[in-house]
Order: structure tokens, then C-alpha cells, then sequence
């Protein structure tokens, strides 16, 4: 893996020196709204099958992001290969730094790194459909909504009666 740098951020291969970080971002219930229904995650490792959820500074394929200038947690990005040529993004960033861009400017790096240098042929995305902040930064990056799909989600999250949505991009 690569380190990735952005106009604002810079991308690194993750380590377990993010575990700390990665789990507050679980234990905040705005963050993980869309993911569980907003329960905070406290268990010190999460359901093993859902490393691309809740990873913990060990997993391949995650980046760590921090701020270019003083290096601040921001949060993390992915690249989860389903197959040698089809990568599944991912991203969870802290609530302050909503709104701000970076979300979109992390996602395009490695949109752009894994159609490339990552010999991916094509690179889904998925999210609630209620969730328009994470289907504005798909569409920011280029990304084509192909599916709805109805999900049965376990717990009450808000907004799941209306199902998934899955994104995608090819080289």
C-alpha cells in the first residue's frame, strides 16, 4: 500500500498506533447513525466479519487519514478487495470534520489510486439511501448509482425501510 496525499489530507496504511482513534469514532452515535441505529460500539473487538466496519489499525487495504498540516486524526478510508479487480470503498471520517470536503477529497484519491495503481477494473460503494451526505460524495467522485436494494438490517436504524444503495465506477 501507498501513502496517499491530498490538497488537506494525507492517506497512510493504518497501524495498530489507530486503534484509539478508530474506535472513537465508533462510540460516537452520529457517526455510526447509518451503520447500527447510532449505538455506540464499546466492545474491544468488534464482529470479526466486519472488519470493513470496525477495523482496528491492523487490517490491509484501510488508510488511516490525518491532516497533511499537523497531522490531526480525520479518520480512515478503504479499499476492500471482493475479487482481484472489483474493490468495495469505504470511509468513516469524525463528525467535526463534516462538511468540509474531505470526505470527497479522501474518496477520490483512492478512487483514483485503485483504478490505476491498484489494477481495479471497477470500485463499488455502498449506503443506506437515506444516507445523502455519503451518496453526495459518491456522486462527487464520479460514481453511478446501480441498485436500491431492499436490506433487512438488524435493530431499527432510522430510515432503513428504504433500503441500500449501491454506487459504482469502472476504470
Amino acid at each position: 500500500m501507498t501513502i496517499l496525499t491530498t490538497k488537506t489530507l494525507t492517506l497512510c496504511p493504518c497501524s495498530p498506533h489507530d486503534k484509539t482513534d478508530f474506535m472513537d469514532l465508533e462510540r460516537d452515535p452520529e457517526v455510526m447513525l447509518y451503520l447500527n441505529g447510532g449505538q455506540a460500539v464499546e466492545q474491544e473487538i468488534g464482529d470479526p466479519d466486519s472488519l470493513l466496519l470496525m477495523p482496528r489499525g491492523t487490517e490491509d487495504y484501510e488508510w488511516t487519514a490525518r491532516r497533511t498540516a499537523g497531522g490531526a486524526f480525520v479518520g480512515w478510508f478503504c479499499l476492500w478487495p471482493d475479487s482481484p479487480t472489483v474493490a468495495e470503498l469505504g470511509y468513516r471520517l469524525r463528525k467535526r470534520d463534516w462538511g468540509q470536503g474531505l470526505a470527497t477529497e479522501g474518496a477520490s484519491a483512492l478512487i483514483d489510486w485503485g483504478l490505476s495503481e491498484g489494477s481495479y477494473q471497477m470500485i463499488t460503494a455502498c449506503t443506506m439511501a437515506v444516507n445523502t451526505g455519503s451518496r453526495r460524495v459518491m456522486e462527487k467522485i464520479g460514481m453511478t448509482l446501480v441498485k436500491t436494494m431492499q436490506v433487512d438490517w438488524a435493530g431499527d436504524i432510522p430510515g432503513g425501510d428504504q433500503g441500500e444503495v449501491v454506487y459504482q465506477i469502472k476504470r
